[in-house]
């Protein structure tokens, strides 16, 4: 029997879902979780063979918990409306076995949790396409300039922080916006937040 813990921030989705993977013969769905940190709790408390989990829930996201969960080695499927290159690199690094999108058929999820027990890997095929044409295309230092911005710091307390001069900042800023093909800052934490590239 294949015991399975769903995570999953819309509860009616998550019920559906529970249900679905009970009528399985060979699977059991030990437990549910409507946020990441009650996910997380359930895996190191039941130790099921399977975590099937959300990105965008709340206290922490799917793939925080993927990164905390591959420590324990656990099996992890992210199930997702998100098919963003970002998100998907950032799985990969976390050592999540399946991610697939919510507008798959149904059966789909069951025979995929069947093939990562069986030691293999499922991935939706229109994010292998995206992952391979598509990289960001910041530095990390471009990243933690922008990832400021985005916090609402201002180009003088972004210099101070970084040890860096206020021209500095700007030098990144405007070498961001050129990368990104974006006019302002916003635009260009729109376009990242878009991609699945903000952690």
């Amino acid at each position: 029997m294949i015991r399975i813990v769903i995570a999953e921030d819309q509860r009616m989705l998550l019920g559906a879902l529970g249900s679905l993977l009970n009528l399985e013969e060979d699977m059991e769905v030990v437990g549910q979780a409507s946020d990441g940190e009650e996910a997380l709790h359930l895996v190191k408390t039941l130790k099921p063979d399977v975590c099937v989990m959300d990105i965008e829930m709340p206290g922490k996201s799917g793939l925080e918990v993927a990164e905390e969960l591959k420590v324990m080695g656990s099996k992890v499927i992210i199930l997702t409306t998100f098919a963003r290159t970002g998100y998907f690199q950032r799985a990969l690094k976390a050592g999540v076995r399946g991610y697939l999108l919510k507008d798959s058929p149904s059966e789909e999820l069951a025979s995929s949790i069947r093939s990562v027990m069986a030691g293999k890997r499922i991935y939706a095929p229109e994010l292998m396409d995206d992952v391979y044409s598509e990289e960001n295309p910041l530095t990390e230092r471009e990243m933690e300039v922008l990832e400021m911005v985005a916090d609402g710091r201002n180009t003088k307390e972004i210099s101070s922080k970084l040890s860096i001069t206020t021209g500095t900042v700007r030098n990144y800023i405007s070498t961001i916006l050129d990368k990104l093909d974006v006019t302002n800052r916003i635009e260009a934490i729109t376009h990242l937040k878009e991609k699945g590239w903000f952690k």
